[in-house]
């Protein structure tokens, strides 16, 4: 009845309502969400293009070396790792949390600064494990694309090679990218426990961890619907990615 009326009900725990507590921590995992996406197709897309460009070369042999290097290694790994020597030992970045506690009293330029000080560690062992499935999709999607038919014709009829690339091979290259918007939507917004756990980060994810090990059962069913609905969200933006770069596909 709780949910039909909005409501998720109060948490064991805190005794607060389970929507305050998400509303709480949606916002940290969404940040370090966003960025992510926005960094993983930004540098992966272009990477994957170069790759798929200079196959066999000594820059896509370099490149594919250090791409399954940090494939190779989990988000949490490489935070603990980060942790030792970046923060304790070098002192570079904080140890953890999301902002400092002064980070209210902080003008606006500096806040921005910590705000992105902070994010640099946990934004790393975000990344690190999608590098790799990204750069070698779209490499692999454009190699195939290059081979086909319609571009050597094209080629054969004079048209420029990076024309054939970019305004032909490339189009169809990314639709099976922008399939997988809405499934990093979901993982990515929903957080990691562990990489949130490691630095501190109350975050969405820690938030479902720590609900499951308390028996917080308000919680655990609250973060469920929100995890389902983020799923549903999920889908319908790979949907729209996917009629964007697919002219092909219309809304009736």
């Amino acid at each position: 009845d709780g949910l039909l009326q909005g409501s998720l009900g109060k948490s064991d725990k805190y005794n607060d309502p389970v929507i305050s507590l998400v509303r709480e921590r949606i916002p940290i995992s969404l940040f370090y969400g966003v960025i992510s996406m926005i960094l993983i197709y930004g540098i992966c897309i272009p990477l994957g293009i170069v790759k798929a460009i200079k196959h066999r070369t000594w820059l896509d042999n370099v490149s594919s070396i250090a791409v399954f290097s940090g494939y190779a290694v989990p988000g949490y790994v490489l935070g603990s790792f980060l942790l030792v020597f970046l923060g304790a030992r070098l002192d570079l970045f904080p140890l953890s949390g999301f902002v400092s506690e002064n980070f209210s009293e902080l003008p606006l330029g500096a806040k921005i600064f910590d705000l992105f000080h902070h994010a640099v560690m946990p934004l790393a062992c975000y990344l690190v494990g999608s590098f790799a499935f990204m750069t070698f999709m779209m490499k692999n999607n454009l190699m195939d694309n290059l081979a086909a038919d319609y571009v050597r014709t094209a080629t054969a009829k004079g048209v420029p090679y990076s024309s054939a690339v970019f305004r032909h091979a490339f189009r169809n290259s990314i639709i099976p990218i922008a399939t997988t918007v809405g499934q990093n939507v979901t993982l990515i917004v929903g957080g990691s426990f562990l990489i949130e756990g490691i630095f501190d980060i109350n975050g969405f994810g820690l938030l479902q961890y720590s609900a499951i090990l308390e028996k917080d059962e308000p919680v655990v069913l609250g973060v469920l619907t929100i995890s389902a609905t983020l799923m549903l969200l999920g889908n319908v933006i790979s949907d729209l990615c996917v009629a964007f770069v697919d002219p092909r596909i219309r809304f009736g």
